[in-house]
């Protein structure tokens, strides 16, 4: 990884230990070797950084294209570990620069949402990171975030929000009889989106709420 990983990550766990009330649960739960699918919940732009410093791994996101567009801003996401994703789309270079993460024995992250829910509440996640997971046969982790919602305005770090990662403990895919069925790819990503809803209180569970309950 790029210096600049190393001190924006040392940066990074400063401003929440100095910023926020952070409290991490189940870091037992996460594997220190081995290729490793992180799937968490998506509320704030804070939520990468907080990721990157409660896992005790080097982890790789996979981000929005748009962050990549500035040359200065695409230098800076990179060199924090992370790759681009055109939403909305089957993103062929995104799935290849995903297989080489794992393939090289990496914590990839991913938010099966898509976007940020800016409500709190846990949005229907997109099939991606079950197809990914699905066609590398890695473990899954899942993630449950919550509080950084209140990491907003010009003051919020006066406050000290309360912030708590859930990690929970890592999971497989139910395997297939060769290629993936749409129908076995809607059940897998179900699974993994009520695996992140297990680990997040009840107002946060948005669309997983009466499955979980």
């Amino acid at each position: 990884m790029p210096w600049f990983y190393y001190v924006g990550r040392a940066i990074a766990r400063m401003l929440v230990f100095l910023c926020t009330r952070c409290q991490i649960k189940g870091r037992e739960n996460v594997p220190k070797h081995g290729p490793l699918l992180v799937a968490s919940n998506h509320i704030n732009m804070a939520d990468p950084p907080v990721l990157a410093i409660s896992l005790g791994r080097i982890t790789i996101f996979m981000a929005k294209e748009e962050l990549f567009r500035s040359r200065l801003a695409a230098y800076f996401v990179r060199s924090f570990g992370s790759f681009p994703v055109h939403r909305g789309q089957l993103d062929r270079q995104a799935m290849r620069d995903a297989e080489q993460v794992l393939a090289r024995g990496q914590a990839l992250v991913m938010f099966p949402e898509g976007i940020r829910s800016r409500g709190g509440q846990l949005r229907s996640g997109f099939s991606g990171t079950a197809l990914i997971a699905g066609r590398c046969g890695v473990p899954i982790l899942p993630v449950g975030i919550t509080g950084t919602e209140n990491v907003k305005g010009s003051w919020w770090w006066l406050r000290r929000p309360r912030i708590t990662v859930n990690i929970g403990a890592p999971f497989h895919l139910p395997p297939t009889n060769g290629k993936v069925t749409r129908a076995e790819l809607a059940e897998h990503t179900n699974l993994i989106m009520v695996r992140i809803a297990e680990l997040l209180p009840s107002e946060y569970r948005g669309a997983y709420e009466e499955v979980v309950s």
